[in-house]
């Protein structure tokens, strides 16, 4: 039996690889963490396990000890601290014996600031970078993205954070102190014409799987509608940005269609928010991972089922002596 541990397990993306990994066939025991004890994570896992927050000084040291304590085969990051922390802590980790489900860390450098990973597509060359600035003013800003305009953080995944601004007032009001850490872009395509696609990547500027899903978003960033499309339109773009940036694993690439082709919103390095979707599809990127942690196997292009996904708020009971869906 395979021991995989998931940590963030109280998040969308760590229960959504829970979710995932319980689809499959082979025997499995699903360790789940969170620095929360009230959360949904025990509903999705066999062992639950409350951890302290990533950035606290003996982080690591009580990571090391859960992992040996529960002799880990594969662990998977479910939130972004995690993915920094594990990244830079890599060698100490897999010490342990554990297999750690990783993308290439250049690549997870590039994409923690998105001012830098911007400018690397410039000196690349590649079509599907979208306009950035960093001036914070309002009129340059006006005349080179238009309105209204966009401002994210630079750094930081998924779309939080994001504020569409469309007036001077609006502009103004924003926290000077907040300014130095946004980068402003015009707003390109249609709400309707954004893509999620997420493939499966050989480190060597290829990949092997890929899947691609048109969403709307909910107002936390997540995907919150999905209907899956023909990853074709898509296929070209990934290879380029494959041989630009040779991810590794389970990558997340996010565009928007626009009248001048695809554009990248961003590259999410790591198993994305919409994971328990495309398992529920027939996309299981989260087994891929594990398969390709233990047998170092690249996966196949799986049939991949259409349809639509809708995802809304339920209850999940715990009794006080067992756990009920």
């Amino acid at each position: 039996m395979r021991t995989i541990l998931v940590s963030g397990a109280a998040g969308i993306v760590g229960y959504g690889i829970l979710r995932s990994l319980k689809r499959s066939n082979s025997p499995m025991k699903l360790i789940g963490t969170s620095i929360y004890t009230d959360s949904v994570a025990p509903g999705f896992c066999d062992v639950f396990e409350r951890v302290p927050r990533t950035d606290v000084p003996d982080y690591l040291d009580w990571l090391l000890a859960l992992l040996r304590k529960h002799r880990v085969d594969v662990a998977i990051p479910g939130i972004d601290a995690d993915m920094y922390k594990w990244a830079d802590r890599l060698a100490e980790i897999e010490s342990t014996g554990t297999r750690v489900v990783l993308n290439s860390p250049d690549l997870i450098a590039r994409c923690s600031d998105k001012w830098a990973f911007y400018q690397r597509q410039l000196e690349l060359k590649l079509p599907y970078a979208i306009p950035s600035h960093l001036e914070m003013d309002f009129d340059f800003l006006k005349e080179k993205c238009g309105l209204p305009f966009l401002l994210k953080p630079r750094r930081g995944f998924g779309s939080k954070g994001l504020v569409v601004v469309a007036t001077a007032e609006q502009f103004a009001g924003i926290d000077p102190a907040t300014k130095p850490t946004l980068m402003a872009q015009p707003i390109v395509g249609r709400d309707d014409e954004e893509f999620t696609v997420s493939a499966f990547c050989d480190g060597r500027g290829s990949y092997s799987t890929i899947m691609a899903l048109r969403r709307k978003l909910s107002k936390d960033g997540f995907t919150e509608k999905a209907e899956v499309v023909d990853e074709a339109e898509f296929s070209e773009a990934v290879r380029d940005l494959c041989q630009a940036f040779s991810p590794v694993g389970p990558t997340n690439f996010q565009f928007r269609r626009t009248d001048h082709g695809l554009k990248l919103l961003e590259i999410n390095p790591r198993i994305s928010s919409s994971t328990s979707i495309r398992a529920a599809f027939g996309y299981n990127e989260a087994l891929m991972a594990v398969d390709m942690a233990i047998e170092n196997r690249m996966p196949v292009q799986p049939d991949i089922k259409r349809g639509r996904a809708v995802r809304y708020t339920e209850d999940h009971i715990f009794y006080e002596n067992s756990v009920h869906l």
